[in-house]
């Protein structure tokens, strides 16, 4: 279930970074989606902005899972942590690129909310995955766009 916050009627939306899966786009790491009719639904009251940080960071589609190693997005951008595929490679690099890009153009379009995947090591926004199991935490674009000050909601 979405956890979407509704708009504040005091505060005009703008435009929204919408994680591309939840949109129905096939940029998962298996090449599918998880298309959401919420995220869809946004798209009455706003202008919608997909968003892969895994692809924007250069990673393929699609490509093996990866996880957060140890705590969560904040630390891999601190450099305390890393994100590691499935078959051992690391993606750190990519993943904190891509973020960068996220961030990036919220400033550009001036998005100052964002609505996304929970579980991803770059979208999970109160829940990540860690050993294969659910680990409490931010992903990576998560942690950035909320030190800029971007408001988050998350969707299973």
């Amino acid at each position: 279930m979405a956890r979407v916050r509704p708009p504040d009627p005091q505060e005009p939306l703008g435009p929204v970074l919408v994680s591309a899966c939840l949109l129905g786009l096939r940029t998962r790491y298996d090449g599918g989606h998880c298309r959401r009719q919420e995220a869809l639904d946004l798209a009455d009251q706003c202008v919608l902005v997909p968003i892969c940080p895994e692809q924007s960071g250069g990673l393929p589609t699609p490509r093996p899972p990866a996880e957060i190693e140890a705590g969560d997005g904040r630390d891999v951008l601190d450099g305390r942590s890393r994100v590691l595929a499935s078959d051992g490679r690391d993606v750190t690099e990519q993943c904190v690129r891509g973020a960068r890009i996220v961030a990036d153009l919220a400033a550009l379009v001036g998005a100052r909310r964002a609505l996304l995947k929970e579980g991803s090591p770059s979208c999970g926004v109160r829940r990540i995955r860690r050993g294969g199991q659910d680990a409490e935490g931010q992903g990576v674009t998560a942690g950035l766009l909320r030190r800029k000050g971007v408001r988050i909601d998350g969707v299973e």
